[in-house]
């Protein structure tokens, strides 16, 4: 018998236009580790074969792109505009990458670096100094990403120019910029330390202290993410650091990057109230996306929301929730999921998701901004004109 989870399986497969790997190797006439490699890096979308959970299935539509880019060379132009879209890497860095499903911060394997280190120690890794010791200051209330903007952008508007000052000069302010957004995240607290023990202190989770020093860790660096992107731009103008680090930022709070926790938090209510499968349906009979799930550059699931789901008991209605889309959609909860069900694990407040990426995500921006200015290239892409 037929149910609705099966009716609507059957038409996303049929419409998504899946196929076999044999099918898109035949297409492509590549290798199979040609395949692997376009899904690795994104360009080809895979998920495992429900009639087989050992193999994988590929987007038809990605494949017939690629086999359709193999077929004649490409104008310089056209490789360019693809290449902001989830292609090939626009820069090169030596900060971070994703292998075999793996993310690697300078060549260690992230997941491996948060078993031990903290925030501060992956600081000094990424921007290859002494490990970072923070400093206080004056901080009243609670932190909030609004405090984060504010307090950069009064030190983008005074801070120095990066050009022509040392790289060890630079490290130094690395640590002056990271303090200031850091207090103004967490906000006021009653304890001294490293980052994940200031927020435990300043959310009242004790409990949660060391999951907070992974996820922190985890969330560090990306490769060039949206966020990462701006603060190299920012920083490859000469701008200070400040100024990069409020780029990163600014770019952090859309919905399209950190802030789908938020709407990770949602669907879980409404899967409380309608149950996972319905709330799941319902979205995506809406023609919605469902949030949280699946990353182009990961075929196996969000290396860092696996590091971090053996470290802390789910909620029943987000387990609930992941196992019903995961086998609706074929697609592995991703770390915006992770984040959402963290704080829901551990009541933490409702910003937190956004709190912990910013904080986590500076010291990305900050080594990535580092990286530029070393560089002493500008930043600027040319434009497709497709007016009249």
């Amino acid at each position: 018998m037929l149910t609705l989870t099966s009716i609507l399986t059957n038409w996303i497969n049929i419409n998504m236009d899946w196929m076999t790997a044999n099918e898109a190797l035949t297409l492509l006439g590549t290798q199979p580790q040609t395949l692997y490699a376009n899904v690795s890096r994104g360009r080809i979308k895979a998920k495992p074969d429900p009639a087989d959970s050992r193999r994988s299935l590929y987007r038809g539509d990605d494949v017939r792109r690629l086999a359709q880019r193999g077929a004649g060379r490409r104008k310089q132009e056209t490789i360019a505009a693809e290449a902001i879209r989830w292609g090939e890497p626009v820069l090169t860095s030596s900060i971070s990458t994703i292998v075999d499903a793996h993310l690697l911060y300078r060549g260690h394997d992230a997941a491996e670096l948060a078993e031990t280190y903290t925030l501060e120690h992956l600081a000094g890794l990424l921007w290859e100094t002494s490990a970072v010791e923070l400093r206080d200051g004056p901080i009243e209330g609670p932190g909030s990403i609004r405090a984060g903007l504010v307090a950069l952008a009064e030190r983008a508007a005074t801070d120095w120019t990066t050009l022509g000052r040392s790289e060890s000069v630079l490290k130094t302010e690395a640590n002056s910029v990271l303090s200031t957004v850091s207090m103004a995240l967490i906000g006021a607290h009653s304890e001294t330390g490293p980052l994940h023990i200031r927020l435990a202190s300043a959310w009242d989770c004790p409990d949660a202290t060391d999951l907070l020093r992974r996820t922190l860790v985890l969330l560090a660096d990306h490769e060039l993410n949206a966020s990462t992107f701006a603060a190299r731009v920012t920083a490859s103008t000469g701008a200070s650091l400040a100024a990069a680090t409020l780029s990163g930022l600014a770019a952090l709070t859309g919905p399209l990057h950190g802030r789908a926790s938020i709407a990770a938090l949602q669907l879980s209510e409404e899967a409380k109230t309608l149950g996972a499968e319905a709330a799941v349906l319902a979205r995506l009979g809406q023609g919605r996306h469902i949030t949280a799930f699946g990353h182009q550059l990961y075929d196996d699931g969000d290396a860092r929301a696996n590091a971090l789901f053996d470290h802390f008991e789910m909620p029943q209605h987000f387990a609930e929730l992941r196992a019903a889309a995961e086998r609706i959609t074929g697609a592995r909860a991703n770390i915006d999921f992770a984040l959402a069900a963290i704080t829901r694990a551990h009541n933490l407040p409702e910003d937190a998701p956004m709190i912990l990426f910013a904080l986590g995500r500076s010291v990305g921006w900050l080594a990535h901004a580092l990286e530029q200015v070393t560089s002493g290239e500008l930043i600027r892409p040319r434009a497709r004109y497709v007016g009249d």
